[in-house]
C-alpha cells in the first residue's frame, strides 16, 4: 500500500507554486485552443465589414471620376465635398455589416482621429469591431484623404490587430 502522507512530506510552498503554475499553463493552452475558432470568425467578420466600407468608397470615387455630374449612392453631388454624416448614415442603412460582438452602438462612427480610435494608445481601450471614419468631410479636391480604421482584436495597438486604410479622391 502506498503511503500518501509520506509522498507529500517534502511538498512545500515552492512545489505548490510549481504545480499551480503548470496547471495554469495547461488550462490556458486548452482555453486558447477551444476559443481560437470563434475569435478568428469574429476577426474575419470585422475585416469583412472594413473591406465593404472601403470598397463602397472606392466604387463611388471611380464612378464619380467617370461622371462628375452624377450623384453618389447617398445623394450628394460627385463634384462636391461629401459629408461624413451622410456617408455613415448611408452605410448604416444600406450596407449589411455583421455585428460579431453584439454591440449596441452603431458599427460605423465618425471620429476626429480614426487612427487613434482604431489603434488605441497605451492604457486606452478601443471599441473592437467598430469602424471609424474621418469626421472631416471628404473634400472634392484631387488627392483628398479620408481614413477608415477599425480594431479587430486586442491589443489594438499591436501589429496586425487593426485595419487602417486611406481612401483618396
Amino acid at each position: 500500500m502506498i503511503n500518501i502522507k509520506k509522498k507529500f512530506k517534502n511538498f512545500g510552498p515552492l512545489e505548490a507554486l510549481v504545480f499551480v503554475s503548470v496547471l495554469y499553463v495547461i488550462v490556458m493552452l486548452i482555453w486558447t485552443a477551444t476559443t481560437r475558432n470563434s475569435v478568428l470568425e469574429k476577426v474575419n467578420d470585422i475585416k469583412s465589414n472594413h473591406k465593404k466600407v472601403v470598397e463602397l468608397l472606392n466604387y463611388e470615387i471611380n464612378e464619380c471620376t467617370q461622371n462628375p455630374k452624377k450623384k453618389t449612392s447617398w445623394g450628394e453631388n460627385c463634384n462636391s465635398a461629401w459629408t461624413s454624416v451622410a456617408i455613415v448614415e448611408h452605410i448604416l442603412k444600406k450596407v449589411n455589416l455583421k455585428n460579431p460582438y453584439s454591440l449596441s452602438k452603431p458599427l460605423i462612427q465618425s471620429s476626429s482621429d480614426p487612427r487613434i480610435d482604431a489603434e488605441g494608445k497605451a492604457g486606452q481601450s478601443t471599441n473592437k469591431g467598430v469602424i471609424f471614419v474621418s469626421l472631416n468631410d471628404f473634400s472634392s479636391e484631387a488627392g483628398s484623404e479620408w481614413i477608415v480604421g477599425t480594431c479587430v482584436k486586442s491589443p489594438c495597438v499591436a501589429a496586425g490587430n487593426n485595419e487602417l486604410v486611406s481612401v483618396y479622391r
